[in-house]
């Protein structure tokens, strides 16, 4: 198969061979502890099953895993000849999975917060505005995708602005790397600055080109991408809609039911809609591959609704409690059959960090009675985001077949790890890694075969 750097040539995608490249990552193999989850048993939170082999192995070939198994079993006399990559105080886990995140947010990260609507206003719109400078955005995105390998994150469904450049410079970013990389133009077409203002015509013309220049191209897979039902007029909502009967393999991506004044607001610019959700029902973009972020203010009749048509969740602790928004109930929502993914919503959310991340889920649980134990924290950064993402049966877990995205956590990075995981289990090392861990800990990121994080890790 041919491939770029990293990345398997999806179909169709071969008029872009001329951006391959012959460095074609050679079969090697890593060794160490491989932890990671299977199929949830059922929906309920706790029905997620860990999966781990101590002293494993991991043979990757063409960017694909291609035997998994105890080291003894895997490294056997046909695959001597291998180069090992020998991690066996470490763990390999499948690479992170951060299902909504906006990449020109980078610059305002942990921006003095006030509720969601003022932090908009403040900080979200403004640097949103840069990005007419295709140099800044550039300059940004690279950073951006240096910043999610050095925290081990190999998958993220992104937001851009509402600059059609802007959509295309974090997808030839994303290329570049190998990465798999769901990503979109914004459009919003009033009740924001001139500046970032699109028109119903030009927001759905500008995606549609964007959408059949990378639409399945390598790694790559497009979003049709309405800010938020406030930002979006009537007019462009239908064009949201067309675009997506015109393309039902795209991905719709927005947010939805954040903040009580958001909520709100959408019913007096909505008033014959049932609730928030029902304002994006009405044209079509609940459906599979729709992904929501947010989700905190959703009724029985939403979540029953969202699961019959396959739409799924963005879940963001870290955001939703640094601008004061709520709690998301999560398992309402997994309990309702709604496929949901853990997400950093960076710059609301604080932390590229897909691990501190996670804490902050257990945190939100635990205020809703529902504590999440190593193994539910775990699925839910990796298979249950790929599974919201629509992946599942290309990354989120590490058994044969799957692309070879695989982060390895070295529990002794620090002196308080080294300390904490001494004399804990495995699961009690995990759960102390989700809290205690950071980019210190990611010792190597494998995309697609190839390590993105070589200032850590064997050479790429």
């Amino acid at each position: 198969m041919t491939r770029d750097a990293g990345g398997p040539v999806a179909a169709g995608a071969e008029h872009n061979e001329e951006a391959m490249t012959s460095d074609t990552p050679t079969a090697f193999a890593l060794r160490g502890t491989i932890v990671d989850c299977g199929p949830a048993a059922g929906p309920r939170v706790g029905d997620e099953a860990l999966r781990v082999t101590e002293d494993g192995a991991l043979i990757i070939d063409n960017g694909r895993i291609v035997a998994r198994g105890p080291a003894g079993e895997i490294l056997r006399e046909d695959s001597a000849h291998l180069p090992v990559h020998d991690y066996r105080d470490c763990l390999l886990i499948p690479g992170l999975i951060d299902s909504h995140i906006h990449y020109p947010q980078t610059d305002i990260i942990a921006s003095y917060g006030e509720h969601l609507l003022a932090w908009l206003e403040r900080y979200t719109f403004p640097a949103e505005a840069a990005f007419a400078d295709a140099d800044l955005a550039r300059e940004t995105a690279d950073f951006f995708l240096a910043e999610l390998f050095r925290n081990g994150t190999t998958t993220a469904m992104v937001m851009g602005t509402s600059h059609a450049r802007s959509a295309d410079i974090i997808f030839e970013a994303a290329r570049r790397e190998g990465m798999r990389l769901v990503a979109g133009k914004v459009m919003m077409d009033r009740n924001c600055p001139e500046a970032i203002q699109d028109t119903a015509e030009s927001g759905y013309r500008e995606s549609r080109e964007l959408l059949e220049r990378w639409h399945g191209v390598d790694r790559l897979a497009y979003a049709i991408t309405p800010r938020f039902a406030p930002t979006s007029s009537e007019a462009q909502l239908e064009a949201t809609a067309r675009l997506a009967r015109e393309f039902p393999d795209a991905y719709v991506h927005t947010h939805l039911a954040e903040n009580r004044k958001e909520v709100a607001w959408v019913g007096e610019l909505f008033p014959e809609a049932r609730s928030y959700l029902d304002v994006y029902d009405r044209y079509g973009l609940v459906r599979e591959r729709s992904m929501y972020a947010h989700c905190i203010y959703l009724d029985d009749t939403d979540r029953r609704r969202m699961a019959e048509a396959g739409a799924a969740v963005a879940f963001s602790p870290t955001s939703n409690t640094f601008l004061g928004s709520g709690l998301l109930d999560y398992r309402a929502t997994r309990e309702a059959g709604i496929r949901t993914g853990l997400a950093t919503d960076v710059g609301g959310g604080c932390s590229f960090s897909m691990l501190r991340t996670a804490s902050e889920a257990y945190k939100v649980s635990c205020l809703n009675d529902t504590p999440l134990s190593a193994t539910s924290l775990l699925h839910l950064a990796t298979r249950g985001s790929a599974e919201a993402m629509d992946i599942g049966d290309r990354v989120g877990h590490l058994d044969p077949g799957m692309e070879a995205d695989v982060v390895v956590l070295d529990p002794a990075a620090t002196p308080l790890t080294a300390r904490r995981s001494a004399r804990a289990t495995l699961e009690e090392t995990l759960f102390a890694l989700f809290f205690l861990g950071d980019d210190r800990h990611v010792a190597a990121t494998f995309v697609g075969g190839r390590n993105a994080h070589p200032e850590r890790g064997p050479a790429p």
